[in-house]
């Protein structure tokens, strides 16, 4: 067999097109499994109170000193772990309360988010002294341009004080934008030996501990630390009426409770083993679960407990409900409108022969039908399928003597609904009708006169086409 040139060289193109596709596929597959790899970063920014009153004495010592010291013995037992950056702010150590105005922008970002800079840190607490007052609103507000752009970061904030907002700000107006704005996680805040009587204040801020003394605030200071480094597991159990987690396959949300913002996202799913599938969770935010049941069941002001498996239960017991035509179904896209028993607000709109799940309990049902049917009071129970039954339509053919305005009602108890407009630009239409007993009636568009308005009765029966002829 001969080949030619050509052939021989469209061989060679056809090669390093594939060669090409398949190298470019492999870059891809590599890029993405690195970027599936890479664990997550967490940046911890210290915002460390350094007005006057930390020159008061707590436990014998300056509590200055005992931050300080702490802080610094921490950044130590940090430097092996892996995927975590620190920074320091601090405020009230430039100027002095004398300086008005200035003393309540007294705050700056002394040590930046770096990689290993634990020694920077430290250096810098062993020269802090305290002067000025406590602007905690205005150095929350500037933190964030503290955090650099980062696809995969959890940034969260420590703030540490003994005083309360002194500048008129507003902190948990501030943490809260923080939060909503996806710039932070939920803050935590530890106190210093707070007076009971401003302690509130700071619960709006951010997850709060109280210590009264330097051992509790070294505990306190582990504590926070293990929680911002860790993820915890969770498992979400939607009970049915006898209370077993069996139901599933639903979307569940997991908000901020704080800040309200989107955190998680996912479908509950039942695993290989039979029970509901555990997922990871941070454990420093507080969480509403808003899972996406018809209508939907939600909890609220979830506390996770960090470095334990946690199990969060709600009651979704689900049934049921599918709809039949009791015939052939002549609708294009027959849909029903769902609501809750003796609420107008729609909760689902259903197609025809679909099996949806609802949440157990009574349902009113709008079926969009000529005309409208209405179908009240459907129970759906557990694990069981409601079926909702309507007869079978029929077909009307209509023909207009020409263009004009024409309306079809529906005739029952002596009187008339209307149901349906035709359009003025046809004279011929045909429309699928439940069986029942109909009136058209029609004026030509031309005719300038009432007594020129024509009306003919006629009737559908399920399964069977209907001439209807409008004469002159």
């Amino acid at each position: 067999m001969h080949y030619s040139r050509n052939d021989e060289q469209n061989k060679v193109n056809y090669i390093k097109k594939h060669i090409k596709l398949l190298f470019t596929a492999l870059i891809l597959i590599s890029v993405l499994n690195s970027y599936a790899q890479t664990p997550q970063k967490t940046r911890i920014l210290f915002v460390l109170d350094a007005s006057q009153s930390m020159l008061g004495q707590w436990s014998g010592e300056q509590k200055m000193k005992v931050a300080s010291r702490l802080l610094s013995n921490l950044m130590d037992s940090l430097k092996g772990v892996d995927n975590i950056e620190v920074a320091l702010r601090v405020y009230g150590h430039q100027f002095s309360v004398a300086a008005g105005n200035r003393s309540c922008e007294d705050t700056k970002l002394e040590v930046p988010f770096a990689a290993n800079n634990y020694e920077k840190v430290k250096h810098t607490l062993k020269y802090l002294y305290p002067k000025g007052t406590t602007p905690i609103a205005y150095s929350l507000e500037q933190t964030k341009n503290d955090f650099p752009p980062c696809g995969n970061c959890r940034n969260i904030i420590i703030l540490i004080t003994d005083g309360i907002e002194e500048c008129d700000g507003d902190p948990c107006a501030v943490a809260r934008a923080l939060q909503k704005n996806g710039v932070t996680l939920k803050p935590f805040v530890i106190g210093m030996g707070l007076d009971l009587e401003i302690i509130d204040a700071f619960r709006c801020i951010g997850t709060f501990y109280d210590t009264k003394d330097k051992e509790s605030f070294e505990n306190v200071l582990k504590i926070v630390i293990s929680q911002a480094m860790n993820n915890t597991t969770v498992q979400v159990n939607l009970l049915d009426v006898s209370g077993i987690p069996s139901e599933t396959d639903v979307n569940m949300t997991f908000y901020d409770s704080f800040s309200k913002s989107i955190q998680y996202n996912f479908i509950h799913t039942i695993n290989y083993r039979g029970n509901p599938d555990t997922i990871p969770l941070d454990p420093v935010l507080t969480y509403d679960l808003f899972v996406h049941t018809l209508p939907p069941v939600s909890k609220k002001d979830i506390k996770i407990n960090p470095g334990k498996h946690n199990i969060i239960a709600l009651d979704a017991p689900q049934g049921l409900l599918q709809l039949k035509m009791s015939g052939l179904n002549e609708y294009d896209d027959l849909k029903c409108i769902v609501r809750q028993k003796g609420k107008m607000k729609t909760l689902y709109i259903q197609d025809f022969e679909e099996v949806t799940k609802y949440i157990i309990g009574d349902y009113d049902l709008e079926i969009l039908t000529l005309p409208r049917m209405y179908v009240s009071d459907v129970n759906i129970r557990q694990s069981h399928t409601t079926k909702v039954f309507i007869p079978e339509p029929g077909i009307g053919i209509f023909t207009l003597p020409g263009t004009g305005i024409a309306s079809i009602f529906v005739e029952s108890n002596n009187k008339l609904e209307w149901i349906y407009n035709f359009s003025k630009k046809t004279t011929r239409e045909t429309i699928v009708l439940q069986p029942g007993n109909y009136r058209i009636v029609y004026r030509s568009l031309n005719a300038k006169n009432v007594i020129d308005t024509k009306e003919k009765k006629f009737t559908i029966k399920s399964g069977a086409s209907s001439q209807v002829k409008i004469t002159w």
